[in-house]
């Protein structure tokens, strides 16, 4: 595999990571994080719809009217999702029991459909193919991350095996302790990519490399209004 085509992949994982520097496809995130388990499960289904989307948007890419693109990705995207959602039924129901409505709400989730607007229709099959897997990678690990803080110090357990002999605080695996174990993963995550930055001469992270107005936008990718439409040429 090329250098530009690992580029791609890695992209989702380090430079762009969807969770903690885009920052979209939180809801799911912090809902599905109270296990391991769940985190996996809930990152192998998006990165199942991310890819398999990603392909058949990029194969239709061409002749997909643009005023009508966001509907056919959704109809697209809606599909895969019903595919994935029948597979889990019949194969791991504990686990979509678990997962619950936020299966089916896979066909909403931010990440998925920006992948389909920002990349996967603009660009060819193989490398749209490889942008869902490193984004779904990139999910997936986070959700791996922090499902396992979250157990661990939540339930004292990894995976559903005990690990630890201190009580469990529940508090981090309710509401408040996911939105602070989230918090602070971005920050260990954006600290660690500000010190690669320095140790390769960058002098400065990802996001304060950027220019000013739009390009210092997380959403610029995302976006078809100009600086002006946004206010930030003001």
């Amino acid at each position: 595999m090329s250098q530009s085509k690992l580029k791609i992949i890695t992209n989702g994982i380090l430079t762009d990571n969807p969770t903690f520097v885009q920052c979209i496809g939180l809801c799911p995130t912090l809902a599905t994080t109270t296990s391991v388990a769940n985190g996996i499960g809930m990152g192998i289904a998006a990165t199942f719809v991310l890819t398999a989307s990603n392909i058949v948007i990029s194969i239709l890419r061409k002749i997909v009217p643009d005023e009508i693109r966001i509907p056919i990705f959704i109809v697209v995207i809606a599909g895969f999702v019903t595919v994935i959602e029948f597979l889990m039924k019949g194969f791991t129901p504990e686990l979509n029991k678990s997962l619950g409505i936020f299966i089916p709400l896979i066909v909403v989730n931010c990440i998925i459909l920006a992948r389909a607007e920002a990349f996967a229709s603009k660009n060819g099959v193989f490398d749209s193919a490889l942008d869902g897997i490193g984004m779904g990678l990139g999910f997936t690990c986070a959700l791996t991350l922090l499902g396992s803080v979250r157990e661990i110090l939540g339930a004292g357990t990894w995976m559903g095996t005990p690990v630890v002999s201190f009580d469990p605080a529940m508090l981090i695996v309710l509401a408040p302790g996911g939105f602070i174990i989230l918090g602070c993963s971005m920050g260990i995550f954006r600290a660690i990519q500000a010190k690669a930055a320095k140790m390769k001469g960058l002098g400065a992270t990802p996001a304060e490399a950027r220019p000013a107005g739009c390009g210092s936008c997380l959403m610029a990718k995302f976006c078809n209004r100009d600086a002006e439409e946004c206010g930030e040429a003001k």
